[in-house]
C-alpha cells in the first residue's frame, strides 16, 4: 500500500555534499549526495516508501523526485531532511518575511512513492526550473 505523508522539512549542509561540491555540483558525487531525501523508517513505512527508492517531494511551492534514504542524522518521526543545492532549492519559497532570506528550515511537504520517476541532474533540473519542459531559453528579439 502506498501512501502520500506530510512531513516537515529541513534543508542543510552535508559532509558528504560538502566533499562532493569539489568535485564539482554536475558531478556524479554531488548528485548522490545532494539529490537525497533523509527519512525516518517509521515515517518511509507509513508511506510504502522502500529505502533507495524514488519519490516526489511537493511543498506549495514546487516539487521535485529525489531518492528516499534511511537517515544516518538525527532525524526524527515528522522530519526529514534534503542537502541544500537545486532540488532543495526547488522546494523553497521565496518569500523572506521581510528578513532577506528564505525560510529553509521547518516547511511541510508531502512525500510519496515514485519508483518509475526520473532525478533530474542539476542541469536538467535548473533548465527545467527556468524554461518549462522544453528546457530552452526563450529566443531572444
Amino acid at each position: 500500500m502506498t501512501n502520500k505523508i506530510t512531513l516537515n522539512l529541513i534543508t542543510c549542509r552535508t559532509i558528504q555534499q560538502g566533499v562532493a561540491m569539489e568535485t564539482g555540483k554536475t558531478s556524479k558525487k554531488y548528485y548522490d549526495a545532494a539529490s537525497i531525501i533523509h527519512m525516518h523508517e517509521d515515517d518511509m513505512k507509513k508511506a510504502g516508501i522502500m529505502a533507495n527508492t524514488n519519490v516526489r517531494v511537493t511543498s506549495k511551492d514546487g516539487t521535485i523526485v529525489v531518492k528516499a534514504v534511511r537517515t544516518r542524522e538525527d532525524v526524527v518521526p515528522g522530519l526529514a531532511m534534503l542537502p541544500m543545492g537545486p532540488w532543495a532549492n526547488a522546494l523553497v519559497s521565496a518569500y523572506t518575511y521581510s528578513t532577506g532570506e528564505p525560510c529553509f528550515k521547518g516547511f511541510p511537504v508531502d512525500i510519496e512513492p515514485a519508483e518509475k520517476e526520473k532525478v533530474m541532474e542539476a542541469v536538467e533540473l535548473i533548465q527545467t526550473l527556468c524554461y518549462g519542459e522544453d528546457r530552452k531559453p526563450p529566443a531572444r528579439e
